[in-house]
């Protein structure tokens, strides 16, 4: 019996050291205190290069960001062609419209390498399909169009993306109206 107490005794102390030891231990946090996480912002300087710039006001675009944005875009996001617009229900091409193609039909023909895809977009009222057609019949208006002014027909495409790619997600009027639309995007 004495020896069953001998070893308990033996045991428990073991267990005690192995705590206090564990104890002493320095625990690293794993997150960063909330005053480190959340750091105060910048004064109003950003370095980018060797230069400083000061911080721009809100709304404010330097001439040099426009630039970097333009190099960093893909070809068709950078498009001097302006898109038309229609009227609700309709693939017919107004007065506007038909001067706006004029112009645009003047810079392809002045870029005969350029090819160009005329995405054909509809507001969300109508079913998937009959937006797809719409689409696709208001594209071949404007293309159309482009070929009557003499545009070379092998540097015109064109898709319907129907109601699938909105300028504007809007639920009214005035978002619709900007949804009506032919958009041209360069493609070489």
């Amino acid at each position: 019996m004495k020896r069953q107490w001998m070893f308990l005794i033996t045991v428990m102390g073991f267990f005690f050291m192995l705590m206090a030891y564990s104890c002493t231990k320095e625990i690293k946090p794993t997150m960063k205190p909330a005053e480190e996480a959340v750091k105060p912002v910048p004064p109003a300087e950003k370095k980018i290069g060797e230069e400083m710039i000061a911080a721009k006001k809100p709304g404010e675009v330097r001439e040099t960001e426009i630039e970097e944005a333009m190099q960093q875009k893909p070809v068709e996001e950078v498009s001097p062609l302006n898109d038309i617009y229609f009227a609700f229900d309709d693939y017919d091409l107004s007065a506007a419209a038909q001067t706006i193609l004029q112009k645009n039909a003047s810079l392809i023909k002045n870029n005969p390498r350029a090819k160009v895809q005329i995405e054909g977009h509809c507001d969300e009222r109508g079913t998937n399909e009959y937006n797809i057609a719409l689409g696709e019949r208001r594209a071949n208006s404007a293309k159309k169009y482009l070929i009557k002014l003499e545009v070379n027909e092998s540097q015109l495409s064109t898709i319907s993306y129907g109601e699938e790619k909105p300028l504007d997600p809007g639920h009214n009027e005035e978002a619709w109206a900007k949804n009506r639309r032919d958009h041209f995007t360069i493609l070489k």
